[in-house]
């Protein structure tokens, strides 16, 4: 019969059931090792139980919480003190044009908060000053001479087609920095630091143990066992299990690129799962810390690991920068704890030096012994990690069948000249400008960086398309020309007057085009009456839409990527039609247009 103990934490904690399984963990037939794992978890439980840490001391009465108040608000001055020391020697840095100098020391105020050893978001003065203190730098960081203008001998080039793993060509980084805002979408990991288990969800049995240790073979890298990891998968299975759902299918669009760079870089592959748990696989996503992207650096950690951010990019929104990024980050801090990759993922979410502190009190660099002297949010983060990994591994084990992950993204690499509009870049591709954004997620403006050449992502296929048009446009002309399509059988006139720009201007800004051989012209931006042509017709009924587009409604979880291979489509194809992101998830019974010639979708999707 299985033994059971139940032990109750302060309100902080969850309440944890654990079952003592007599005859699996026998001391006469149990393995070192595999003894190791429930008597550390009793010595972490009973710790946290009893520990100082969160709880007010024995000898405490209710006339002694203030003091305690009072000295906590002393620490969080004296953060702040330090944080406001390293920006003003920021600023001075910055008005004497030490530029590399002021984004150490503006760098140094943001982390001096982040690994002070505090909660930021527990102290609502601490949390203000620190949002405040994220904008003060960004607009600190703003221009102080003009970009070097680009020559007008630039040339375009054909970097890569139709490919997923292509990672652009460097260029070096100019010397402008700034920000502007974007559109963000709310990084998970702020849910997960509420996130509190159930007493259903907690529940771990002898069963439970014994699958653990199966599951636990097929990952590549070590890490002891603990009963919230089941947790964990208890909460995926049930009141998560859209979460998991969203994020097997996400995954397929960036693990292919993501594998192959964690290879490179020396990182175990199933790690390669913390994109899940950190972005749900959102290229925007943002965090309350202003960690943004699918890895979700910060804007310091970023910059130390090569990823720019300025007036016109953020690579910590990019995917193969962002990505090498996070792989090399990861391996560093696996190489600072001895190959230690639980405690390499946690120091990854809180900071290396919030680690080390916490290494210190517990005297073990164990994760499951530092348990109780690190952030919630970080506490929830190194199991959730791990239970994904193991669904993850066989998704169908524990109930997640059928899931059949998208495509990887599809694109073409172009590099084009200094300051090319995306919406010219749209109209040249025959796409939106949304969708050239969601290819392209570092650009922070609908503009390629000004004086330097960019390796820019258009849809697969468009490429060469793309490149005979751009040719015909004058460098100067690339910010505000437009592109417009032509039908066949229109003339000079017909297009001036759907457009309301005169002959002479369209043939001077179209030299030496035939109107026979092309489908596309260049018009200025401005004063453009029509861009579409509509044969003029004595029948009413033929000036109706052709029935050339059928609408399906979305399901739960759908994108456009899984419509259209659903019915044997183009998704970058599907995504122009209806001017919304391939990876977007849409709602259910949104209605979504596809070519009527689509095949009918398969029963199982």
């Amino acid at each position: 019969m299985n033994a059971a103990v139940v032990i109750s934490f302060p309100e902080s904690h969850t309440r944890i059931r654990i079952y003592l399984l007599k005859e699996y963990y026998n001391l006469n037939s149990t393995s070192f090792p595999r003894l190791m794992a429930p008597v550390a978890l009793l010595t972490l439980l009973v710790a946290s139980a009893t520990s100082s840490y969160a709880q007010i001391p024995a000898a405490s009465s209710a006339r002694a919480i203030p003091t305690e108040v009072e000295q906590s608000e002393v620490r969080v001055q004296q953060v702040i003190a330090r944080a406001e020391d390293h920006f003003r020697k920021g600023k001075l840095n910055l008005e004497d044009s030490k530029r590399e100098q002021a984004r150490q020391e503006f760098d140094k105020a943001v982390d001096s908060i982040l690994e002070s050893g505090f909660d930021v978001r527990a102290s609502q003065k601490l949390q203000t000053y620190y949002l405040e203190l994220v904008e003060r730098i960004y607009r600190e960081e703003v221009p102080m001479q003009q970009p070097v203008a680009a020559p007008n001998t630039a040339t375009m080039q054909l970097v890569a087609q139709n490919t997923q793993t292509q990672e652009p060509a460097k260029t070096p980084a100019p010397s402008q920095i700034g920000f502007r805002d974007q559109k963000f979408e709310p990084s998970p990991l702020d849910e997960l630091s509420k996130l509190v288990l159930n007493p259903d969800e907690t529940t771990f049995s002898t069963k439970d143990a014994e699958d653990l240790e199966i599951a636990k073979r097929n990952v590549n890298f070590a890490f002891t066992l603990n009963p919230l990891i089941q947790g964990y998968i208890n909460y995926y299975q049930g009141r998560g299990r859209t979460t998991m759902e969203s994020g097997l299918r996400k995954s397929g669009q960036f693990m292919k690129l993501a594998r192959k760079i964690f290879a490179e870089e020396g990182v175990p592959l199933d790690i390669t799962w913390l994109g899940q748990v950190e972005s749900a696989w959102k290229v925007r996503a943002v965090s309350w810390a202003a960690a943004s992207g699918l890895w979700q650096f910060i804007p310091s950690t970023g910059r130390r690991y090569g990823l720019r951010q300025n007036a016109y990019i953020d690579e910590r929104n990019s995917i193969e920068q962002s990505t090498r990024a996070s792989a090399r980050y990861l391996k560093w801090l696996a190489n600072r704890y001895n190959g230690n990759w639980e405690l390499a993922m946690a120091a990854y979410n809180t900071g290396e030096g919030n680690i080390d502190r916490a290494i210190s009190r517990a005297g073990s660099a164990n994760f499951w012994m530092i348990y109780p002297y690190i952030a919630q949010e970080t506490r929830n983060y190194v199991p959730n990690i791990l239970a994904v990994i193991l669904i993850a591994k066989n998704p169908e084990k524990y109930g997640f069948k059928g899931i059949k992950p998208d495509a990887p993204w599809s694109y073409d690499v172009v590099r084009v000249p200094t300051a090319t509009s995306l919406q010219l870049i749209a109209d040249a591709t025959d796409s939106s400008v949304d969708h050239i954004r969601s290819l392209n997620p570092e650009l922070r403006r609908d503009i390629t960086p000004r004086g330097e050449s960019y390796d820019l992502r258009v849809p697969a296929g468009r490429s060469k398309q793309f490149v005979t048009v751009l040719q015909r446009i004058a460098p100067e002309r690339r910010e505000t020309a437009r592109v417009i399509s032509v039908a066949p059988g229109e003339d000079w006139q017909t297009v001036a007057n759907r457009t309301g720009i005169n002959v002479a201007q369209l043939q001077a800004m179209n030299g030496g085009v035939d109107l026979k051989s092309t489908n596309k012209l260049v018009v200025p931006s401005s004063n453009v009456k029509l861009t579409k042509w509509v044969r003029a017709t004595g029948n009413p009924a033929d000036a109706a839409p052709s029935a050339t587009v059928n609408k399906v409604r979305a399901r739960k979880g759908d994108t456009i990527a899984r419509i259209a291979e659903a019915r044997n489509l183009d998704a970058n194809d599907v995504a122009r039609l209806n001017g919304i992101p391939v990876d977007a998830e849409l709602k259910a019974g949104q209605e979504i247009k596809v070519p009527s010639t689509a095949a009918a979708p398969s029963r199982r999707r």
